[in-house]
This record gives structure tokens, sequence and C-alpha cells, in this order.
């Protein structure tokens, strides 16, 4: 069930990275390469069922002890060194992407459920921080996650669910912290997308102008 090696990230994410802070780079490349590979499961699942058993996998690991998990998975491996104490925003991840292989359509129930679940790590990444702030990073981490997955949908109907949820979530105003500028540029990267109507993230050439204003005004 395990694979030993992470999958390269993609583009917006590695940009994100590069203006991360120190003490949040671990977490939050362990987070999206977790992410991937969760992805990489609904993808590739025909059956709801098989698509379920292995989601469940990563649930059951996630609410084992360090001491009882499997070991030799670089993304397991890496969430005990990195997500100690804090998976349950982990298991929440799972349970978004879990919509996604039960759900026979997308409609604005299902939007809200998979975006609340695939981006809840983003709120656990400032848990330390001021309420105001969690609430801010939460509000980005659904629209990210909804962002991310409105370019696999082909579906229109599915596609404006996707969108519509995204741009009605609203979060607190003011700028994250400095530490948390890594998930500014992801946000904002996520609702120049949304506003574009579902482009990938990293698509044209002022991709990078909107992630370099976010990494300097983190707002």
């Amino acid at each position: 069930m395990t694979t030993d090696a992470p999958e390269p990230l993609p583009p917006e994410a590695d940009l994100a990275l590069a203006w991360s802070s120190p003490n949040l780079r671990g977490p939050l490349t362990t987070a999206l390469q977790l992410d991937r590979r969760l992805a990489r499961i609904v993808m590739r699942t025909s059956e709801p069922m098989l698509g379920q058993m292995r989601l469940a996998w990563w649930r059951d690991a996630l609410g084992k002890s360090m001491a009882e998990r499997p070991r030799g998975d670089a993304v397991l491996d890496a969430i005990g060194a990195h997500w100690a104490g804090r998976e349950a925003a982990l298991v929440q991840m799972v349970d978004g992407w879990e919509v996604l292989v039960t759900a026979e359509r997308i409609g604005a129930q299902e939007a809200t459920g998979f975006g609340e679940g695939r981006g809840a790590f983003f709120a656990a990444l400032a848990s330390d921080a001021a309420l105001v702030v969690i609430r801010r990073c939460a509000a980005a981490g659904f629209r990210w996650a909804l962002a991310d997955a409105v370019t696999g949908v082909s579906d229109e109907n599915e596609r404006a669910a996707l969108i519509t949820a995204g741009l009605a979530r609203s979060g607190e105003g003011g700028r994250l912290p400095a530490d948390l500028r890594a998930l500014a540029v992801l946000e904002a990267l996520a609702m120049r997308a949304l506003r574009r109507g579902g482009r990938p993230l990293m698509e044209g050439r002022g991709a990078s102008l909107a992630a370099l204003r976010a990494a300097i005004f983190r707002n």
C-alpha cells in the first residue's frame, strides 16, 4: 500500500515553499506530499469501495502512534517527524478526498465538504496564532483546495460548483504573519485561478507577480 518516495510537487507548491519560513517548510512540504498521494488514489479509483479502502489505510495509519505505524514510506515517516500531535488535520484531508470518491456528482454540499477537509491543514499550520489568523488560514486552505481541484474536473456544472464555493468563502482580513507567507502565496494563486474561471494556478505571466505580491504584503 505504501510507496517509498514522495511525488514531485506542482510548481505553485514549489514557489510557495521557496517563500516558506524554515519552521513551516517541513510541515507544509509533508502535508502537500500527502495531498498528492491521496489525489493519486482518487484519480486512479474506478470503484468507490476500493478507493475508500485505500484512503482508510491512511486514516488508520494516521490514527496510530508513531511506534505502531509502518516504516519505510517517505511521506508517512515525514508525518511522524513534522505532524506529531496534529494528525487530526491530516485525517480531515483524507475525509475530504473521500467526498470525491463517494459522490455521484459534485454539487455545493460536496464542494464544501471536500474543500473544508482537504484544506484543513492550513489552519493547523497556524494553530499557535491568534484566532483571526487561524480563521484566515482556514479560508485560504478551502479556496486553495477547490481552485486546485477545478483543473481536473471536466463537467461544467461540477466546475461551477467548485468555483462558486471557492469564491463565496470569506475569511478574516488583515496580513498574515511573516512565517505564514507561504500560505498567503497559495491563497493568492488560488483566488486568481478561481476568478479566471478555474484556470491552472500558475497559468500566465501574472501568476508569479501575484505570488510575489502575496509573499511581500501577505494579504
